[in-house]
């Protein structure tokens, strides 16, 4: 699901449900029996954590209104000592911090949320010295700090509660970490607890309790991202290696015309930003497979001493292009473009509905890993680069003066 697209599909009338089957093909809603907990990394790697909140540390009673420092100890425990350092005890971990209220824990986490407050417990965790902190939530709960962190809470209704439920149904399937289930940062969902939670994506979170989306009655891991651009792409062509679904192929994205670039640079440049994928002087790079969508699955880098194989990740990486939806050219005096060059670049043709269907569009998606948030673009719509993106001229060119283009391309 893109979510830029899911917010124009929710502005031309779509509800939640129409909007998720359209970008999961061939799926339903199904809701969830009794309440459900996970647990969320906040912090990881630290050598002492701040807590204030807390009424009890293990056995140990606090005074929910003080502030506690925690630092690795030896013997796998932790010294809790006061907010001034002095120390009180030593507890053993694993460590539950519990209170009465939403927790306080001092410093980032990894989502960047600063000193923020959490619903649930804590549990301090510890490894060679170090603490990690992780939350363990109900998972309502948890979306009410996902949801507004994902979707700003100004959004129409149908797209927040359309993300509520994605968000939902990620976090059942995902499958558990090294001693909890989510990150709390986009390795998952953006999480930012308490202080992110607002009356209008409560409501998204309540008015979808327990939905979760299905495929075949089981529910599926729902990948979403910021944008599309106008596509988006099937599973097997967006992740190196992963088996197709049905419910993760590629589907136009009507409303979202997110674009970047065109980008370029000289051919220096690129050579340096390719070293060790080229090998001699570049002298093209030439897509070998797309997606459903253009975005570049693999493509050869070739230069005058040899040609290498790359996926579109790695390519897109390495030149530092925000995208796989990429065409590429060479720009010199006497450079020659084929006369398609644009068809793999441009927007993929549609004819935006003006209100929901009768009958909901049924399609599919698939996004990186996680959300990515929202996002707004700039730029040119226009791609440059020959079809089949080459950065091929017409006959051998000097590489002073030469420029490499990069297409315009959306960010997701």
């Amino acid at each position: 699901m893109s979510q830029v697209g899911a917010e124009g599909l929710a502005l031309h009338g779509y509800s939640s449900s129409q909007i998720l089957s359209h970008y999961y093909t061939g799926t339903s809603l199904g809701h969830l029996v009794g309440g459900r907990f996970v647990t969320v990394l906040l912090q990881s790697g630290l050598r002492s954590v701040v807590i204030s909140g807390a009424s009890r540390a293990g056995s140990r009673p606090l005074n929910p209104s003080e502030t506690y420092i925690l630092r690795a100890a030896s013997g796998g425990r932790v010294m809790l000592a006061s907010s001034r350092g002095r120390p009180l005890t030593r507890l053993a971990v694993p460590l539950k911090l519990s209170g009465p209220a939403p927790l306080t824990l001092g410093g980032g986490s990894l989502s960047g949320e600063v000193n923020g407050r959490y619903r649930g417990t804590f549990e301090l965790t510890e490894n060679a010295r170090r603490l990690d902190v992780i939350n363990r939530i109900g998972l309502e709960s948890y979306l009410k700090g996902v949801v507004p962190a994902e979707s700003p809470a100004s959004w129409p209704a149908a797209e927040l509660q359309a993300q509520a439920i994605a968000a939902r149904s990620y976090a059942l399937t995902s499958a558990p970490q090294h001693g909890f289930d989510l990150y709390g940062d986009t390795r998952s969902q953006e999480y930012r607890g308490y202080n992110a939670e607002t009356p209008g994506t409560d409501a998204a979170v309540s008015d979808t309790l327990g939905e979760v989306v299905t495929y075949g009655g089981k529910p599926v891991t729902t990948y979403y991202f910021a944008s599309s651009g106008g596509e988006t792409e099937s599973v097997q062509d967006a992740f190196a290696g992963a088996a197709p679904e049905p419910y993760l192929t590629a589907v136009l994205d009507p409303f979202d015309a997110t674009t970047f670039g065109p980008v370029t640079m000289s051919l220096h440049s690129a050579e340096h930003r390719l070293r060790g994928l080229v090998h001699g002087k570049l002298e093209s790079i030439v897509v070998t497979k797309r997606g459903m969508s253009p975005r570049v699955v693999s493509a050869n880098v070739v230069g005058t001493r040899g040609t290498t194989s790359v996926s579109g990740d790695t390519l897109a990486a390495a030149l530092g292009l925000q995208s796989t939806w990429d065409c590429f050219s060479v720009t010199t005096s006497s450079a020659h473009l084929a006369a398609d060059w644009a068809h793999a670049c441009a927007r993929p043709t549609h004819v935006p509905a003006s209100h929901p269907p009768a009958v909901p569009d049924v399609g599919g998606s698939i996004a990186p890993q996680g959300a990515t948030g929202t996002t707004s673009a700039t730029g040119p719509t226009s791609a440059t680069g020959p079809g089949g993106g080459a950065i091929e001229p017409s006959a051998p060119q000097p590489s002073t003066g030469s420029t490499v283009g990069g297409a315009s391309a959306p960010s997701g």
